[in-house]
Order: structure tokens, then C-alpha cells, then sequence
């Protein structure tokens, strides 16, 4: 005797290798789209290379002495540096963008209060990178340049090669970009529990030296600049202490209100609820009878 039965098994392999396909598909797709709107703004970009490098450069050239220059000593330097600028823009013009595209695929999968949290994360994630960029290119490298250029050893003149110069200030706009992050770092392990704010403002001291150590480490090596990322740093760490703070009172303040909503009920109240339910199953019966009787008189 053959057994013609599927095996439930068997039957959900497909299904699982149809949905796999199906994520990989929409993966692929807004890769896709991610990478055509990086080479849409490259491609309307491109034209203003030299504008866009010069408004980057500005900060140093400014303060350059009289009769020196930014210099280019590789062969390609002068077509490869603002290839790789107008690249490293179009990227940065494209995060929303980008964020949105990764949102989208991920969003089906979310709780409802998941999805809640994790938009105004992501604006303000977005928000806040920016700030870390335009902190470092006005405030910072006006600081900083003069700072370097001030002292310069006497008969040295400074002519900074373009290529070295890019590779400088993309490490520190990400470097000011990442730590500007610390306000979203600081409320995501609160909220799911691995910390406390109490517990964070005691260890504020150590905080205080690792805010130098990043800054040490994610700069050049000069005390002025680690300096002043650190002391954003510390800043924003107290600003997530605080939003933190804030969530979870209100937090604590709804869970007392449906605390109030459902309130315990005494012993007279639960008699009285049962006699009401058995009020209504008596009805309920007498009703049920009487369309029985009615059918049976008709027949």
C-alpha cells in the first residue's frame, strides 16, 4: 500500500523558498535604486567639481599665507580627487534617501510600537550626522587650521597636496558624523534595558575619559581637535541622559493611568457582575426556548 500523503514538511519548503526569493528580490531592487540615485546625483554633480572643492578647501585656503597653494603630487591627483569628492557628496546628499530604502525593507517585519520608535530614530540619527559634519567644517577646521599653520616652523611654507587633504577631511567628518551619534546610542541602551540613566551619570567619569580616548583616536593628533570633539561628545551624552529620562517618566506615567483603568474589583462588584451574567444566560435560554416552541407549533 503506497502512501499518497505530503508531508506538511514538504509542503512549506516551497513557500519558505518562494518567500526567501521574494526578499531577496526586493532586496536587490532597492539596492538598485539606492546605487542609481548615488550615480544621478554624481552624474548632475560632477559638472561643479571644482566649485564643490573649492567651498570644501575654503577653510584652509583662507588662512594660507600670501603666494602659497594647495598642491597636487600624484600624476592623476588633479581628475581622481574630485572624482572621489563629488562621490563622497552624492553619498551625502543621498542618506535620506538611503535610509528610506532600508526602511522600507525592513519595516514589514516590525511591531507596530517598533516601527513608532524607529522613524523619529532615523530622522534624528540622520539629523544628527549632519550637525556632525557642519560642526567640524565651521567650527573646527577654522581651529584647527590656524592652529597647524600658526605653527608651521619658520622658512617651511605650506602647500598642502590635495589628495592628503581629501583623506583628511573625510576621516573627520565621519569622525564628527559618528560621535554626534552618542544622544541615539545613549537612549537605545536604556530603553532596552541594558543601563540605566543613574547608572550612566555615576559612571559620568569615566565617560569623560573615553570621550578623550575617542576623540584621540578618531582624529588627527592634535589636542584641539580631539578636544573639541570631545566636549560635543559629553554634551550630547547629557542630552540622551535627558531625553532618556524624559521617555521613561512618561512611560511610567501611562502604565499608571491603564494601572487606574483597571482598577481591582471588590467582592461586591464581582457578585454583582456574576448575578448579571447569570441574569443574561437565563435570558439568553428563555429566548432560545421560546424560538424552538415556535418552530415546532409551526411545523
Amino acid at each position: 500500500m503506497t502512501d499518497n500523503s505530503i508531508s506538511p514538511d514538504k509542503t512549506q519548503e516551497p513557500e519558505k523558498e518562494q518567500g526567501f526569493m521574494t526578499h531577496f528580490l526586493e532586496l536587490r531592487d532597492r539596492l538598485l535604486r539606492m546605487v542609481l540615485a548615488v550615480l544621478i546625483l554624481f552624474i548632475a554633480l560632477f559638472g561643479f567639481s571644482e566649485e564643490i572643492f573649492t567651498f570644501v578647501a575654503q577653510p584652509l585656503l583662507s588662512l594660507m599665507p600670501e603666494g602659497t597653494s594647495m598642491i597636487a603630487t600624484g600624476v592623476a591627483s588633479p581628475f581622481l580627487v574630485p572624482f572621489k569628492l563629488v562621490l563622497m557628496v552624492s553619498v551625502f546628499i543621498a542618506v535620506p534617501y538611503l535610509l528610506y530604502e532600508i526602511w522600507s525593507f525592513i519595516a514589514p517585519g516590525l511591531y507596530k510600537s517598533e516601527k513608532s520608535m524607529a522613524v523619529p530614530l532615523l530622522v534624528s540619527s540622520t539629523i544628527l550626522f549632519y550637525c556632525g559634519v557642519a560642526f567640524a567644517y565651521f567650527v573646527l577646521f577654522p581651529l584647527l587650521f590656524k592652529f597647524l599653520i600658526a605653527i608651521s616652523p619658520e622658512g617651511v611654507s605650506m602647500m598642502t597636496d590635495i589628495g592628503q587633504y581629501l583623506d583628511f577631511i573625510i576621516a573627520i567628518f565621519f569622525a564628527f558624523g559618528i560621535a554626534f551619534e552618542v544622544p541615539i546610542a545613549v537612549f537605545l541602551l536604556i530603553i532596552i534595558g541594558a543601563t540605566t540613566p543613574d547608572a550612566l551619570a555615576q559612571k559620568r567619569p569615566y565617560i569623560v575619559v573615553g570621550a578623550f580616548v575617542i576623540g584621540m583616536f578618531l582624529t588627527p593628533p592634535d589636542i584641539i581637535s580631539q578636544t573639541i570633539l570631545a566636549i560635543p561628545m559629553l554634551l550630547l551624552f547629557e542630552a540622551g541622559l535627558f531625553i532618556s529620562r524624559l521617555v521613561l517618566k512618561r512611560r511610567a506615567e501611562h502604565a499608571e493611568d491603564e494601572e487606574e483603568e483597571y482598577e481591582e474589583m471588590t467582592d461586591e462588584d464581582m457578585d454583582a457582575e456574576l448575578d448579571r451574567l447569570d441574569d443574561e444566560d437565563e435570558s439568553d435560554d428563555v429566548e432560545e426556548n421560546k424560538v424552538e416552541k415556535d418552530e415546532t407549533d409551526g411545523k
